[in-house]
This record gives structure tokens, C-alpha cells and sequence, in this order.
């Protein structure tokens, strides 16, 4: 009995390795066909592969509409009493009487409000890649803001939304009146919301995390596996770029809410990963969004809004323009439009709309523009691909389960 136990034991050792080689070569050859197709969906771009990039975008956008209808369609209720809600604010609206005043008032924050919350998700969403609001929209405004304020000698000028330009008040008021604190009061609402739209924007990561952890599922999401080739590699992690996800991960794991709020509340490229890292371990959603709304609207908002105010307030922005001029050979020639370009808003505060709107407009603010139109047409185009990528995975994901099928 034992030697034919033994004689029984033999074949097995001697398959062992044989079958463990052929697993970790077909582990292997499965990891170069993934890493291929998906070199595959990167180069898949307009300006590589434009008829098929355009074609894959136009059927992902179908599908995807196709999706959201049927689940909009199974919140059938939620639909109907948003449609009630919005027929009722149309009656409202159209029907004239003394509300009408709270109408308008109640019309004119909402699209301001939402105007910040949209470009606030726009910056952090994604969607290939994100379109850096603060620095072409948010940015710019507090700065207006904050040079009118010490021209003004006020921020009396009108509430939200602003006119097409910001003027003076007519009365007189000292200038000892304007301090750091009247100027983030004036911007405090833009500011709040758009750090609000950032941390709706954060969301998506930690849902896709959170349905894949939940589901068991093998999600398309190139964040998600790297997140999780990075929880595999932790120990053997020596590049800086890792340890510092890894870092982020611990503290948001270990610490929760508050590690979650300290992350959150500080300028970090890598919030995304604080999303998957929360998602993957179900951390609830309200420790994690409570803590992102926190950290993003409040603390880190009035951070950024207190760092651009000192920046442009009228003796900081004086002292930069004069060390433009210092500049060996091209100071001078550098220094006279940036002089040109403040002396053109000075006079618009103390002029009305439209008087001489025209006659100080310099350089810098045509290149601005053409600043802003180049990277929103950027941020259009990376969706386009984005989109276009996703249905090229969908295609090797549905080829991937019809070979397991066979």
C-alpha cells in the first residue's frame, strides 16, 4: 500500500513544475496580448487613425446614450417628479406678478452657481483629460476682481453675475477700506462653487472602484489597473512616483476621513488614486465625499483664492511689472505692454460699458484668448479619442469573453 502510494505520489512531482511552466507561459502570453491591444486603443487618435477614431466616438456616444436612457427610464419616478418640479418653475417664471423679482434673483444665482459647479467638474472629471478651469477661468476672475477692488477703492460694483465688464461706483470710498478679507467675501461664492463641481468630479473613480470591488469584476479602467499592479508591487516599490501613490493610499486607507480631507485640501495630481483607493476598500460614500467637499470648496479653495488675491494686489503687481523692466536687452520692450495692458483696465473700471471698450486692448489679452480657445479644443479632441478608445476596448473585452466561451 505505501509503495503504491509512493508509485502514485511519483507522476504527480514530475507534472508539478510541467504544469506550473505552462501556467505562468500562458499568464504570460495573456499579459503581452493585453499590453499589445492596449497600445492598440492609445494610438487610436484623430491624428493618427481619424475615419475610425470618428466612427468608434459616434457609436460610443450612441451606446452611451443608449445606457443612460434605460437608467434614467428605471428612475422613471425621480424623472417625472423633476419634470413637475421644472413645469412648475416654468409657470412661475412666465406668469407675471410681484414674485417675479425673487424669480429673477433666484434665475440669476442658480445659472452663476452652476456656471462654477459645471467648470469645477469640467476641471476634475477628466474625460481623457481635464480641462484646467482655475487657471483659465476661475483665476482670472478673483484677479479682475482683486485689481478693480484696490482701483475702486470698493467692491461695491455690481453682485453676480458681473456685467460684460466691472465699473466703479460713482461714490467715493477710501482705499484704507479694501483688506484681503473684503476681496475673498466677494469671490467667496464663485470660488465655493467651483471647488464643489471638483469634488463632484472625483466621484466617478470611486464608483468604478467600488462596483468592481463589489462585483468581482474585471473592470476597462487603466487607473484601476495600475492601482491594483501597485497594491501587488507595494513591497518591492523603489521609484519615487510609486512610493508617493503608496503613500497616499496608506494614509487615505489608515486614517480615513481626516487623511481623505488632508489630501483633499491641499493641490495633489494624485486625488484620483485617493477615489479608487476609497472605492476599492468601500469606504462609505459620505466619509469620502464629505471629506473631498471640505477639503476642495472650503480649505484648499480658500488657499488657492488667498494665494491669487496677494499675487495681484496692486503693490505686488506694481513691484513685477518693474522687475520686467530690469530684464538686460528685452526689459524695456517687455515691460511697456504689460504697463499698456493695466492702464487699459484702469481706465475701463472708470468708464461705462462701452465707451472706449475697445481702444486698450493689447496683445496679451488677444493671446490669452487664443490660449483659452487652443486648450478647450484640446480638451474637445481628448474626449473624442477618449470616447473612441472605450469602444475599442469594448470590442477586445467582448473578443476576450468569446474565446473564454469556447
Amino acid at each position: 500500500m505505501a509503495a503504491n502510494g509512493a508509485e502514485c505520489e511519483q507522476p504527480q512531482k514530475r507534472l508539478g513544475p510541467k504544469d506550473k511552466q505552462n501556467g505562468s507561459s500562458t499568464d504570460s502570453s495573456l499579459r503581452e496580448r493585453k499590453q499589445q491591444d492596449r497600445e492598440e486603443c492609445l494610438s487610436l487618435v484623430l491624428w493618427k487613425r481619424p475615419f475610425t477614431t470618428l466612427q468608434y466616438f459616434f457609436i460610443e456616444t450612441l451606446i452611451t446614450l443608449k445606457e443612460w436612457t434605460w437608467k434614467l427610464w428605471q428612475r422613471r419616478g425621480v424623472v417625472c417628479l423633476t419634470v413637475v418640479l421644472f413645469s412648475l418653475f416654468s409657470m412661475a417664471y412666465s406668469i407675471e406678478g410681484e414674485h417675479q423679482q425673487y424669480v429673477q434673483y433666484l434665475e440669476k444665482k442658480f445659472l452663476w452657481c452652476a456656471y462654477w459647479v459645471g467648470l469645477g467638474i469640467l476641471s476634475s472629471v477628466g474625460l481623457g483629460t481635464g480641462l484646467h478651469t482655475f487657471l483659465l477661468y476661475l483665476g482670472p476672475h478673483i484677479a479682475s476682481v482683486t485689481l478693480a477692488a484696490y482701483e475702486c477703492g470698493s467692491v461695491n460694483f455690481p453682485e453676480p453675475p458681473y456685467p460684460a465688464q466691472i465699473v466703479c461706483p460713482e461714490e467715493e470710498v477710501l482705499q484704507e477700506s479694501i483688506s484681503l478679507w473684503t476681496i475673498m467675501s466677494k469671490v467667496r461664492l464663485e470660488a465655493c462653487m467651483w471647488g464643489a463641481g471638483t469634488a463632484i468630479g472625483e466621484l466617478p473613480p470611486y464608483f468604478m472602484a467600488r462596483a468592481a470591488r463589489l462585483s468581482g469584476a474585471d473592470p476597462d479602467d487603466e487607473d484601476y489597473e495600475e492601482f491594483e499592479e501597485m497594491l501587488e508591487q507595494a513591497q518591492s516599490a523603489q521609484d519615487f512616483a510609486t512610493r508617493a501613490k503608496l503613500a497616499v493610499q496608506n494614509m487615505v486607507q489608515k486614517v480615513g476621513f481626516f487623511g481623505i480631507l488632508a489630501c483633499a485640501s491641499i493641490p495633489n495630481p494624485l486625488f484620483d488614486l485617493a477615489g479608487i483607493t476609497c472605492g476599492h476598500f468601500l469606504i462609505p460614500f459620505w466619509t469620502f465625499f464629505g471629506a473631498t467637499l471640505i477639503g476642495k470648496a472650503i480649505i484648499k479653495m480658500h488657499i488657492q483664492k488667498l494665494f491669487v488675491i496677494i499675487t495681484f494686489s496692486k503693490h505686488i503687481v506694481e513691484q513685477m511689472v518693474s522687475l520686467i523692466g530690469i530684464i538686460p536687452g528685452i526689459g524695456a520692450s517687455l515691460q511697456k505692454p504689460f504697463r499698456e495692458y493695466l492702464e487699459a483696465q484702469r481706465a475701463k473700471l472708470h468708464n461705462p460699458a462701452g465707451d472706449g471698450a475697445s481702444a486698450g486692448e493689447s496683445w496679451l489679452s488677444w493671446v490669452f484668448e487664443k490660449v483659452v480657445l487652443v486648450m478647450v479644443c484640446y480638451f474637445i479632441l481628448s474626449i473624442i479619442n477618449s470616447m473612441a478608445q472605450s469602444y475599442a476596448k469594448r470590442l477586445q473585452q467582448k473578443k476576450y469573453s468569446e474565446e473564454k466561451t469556447k
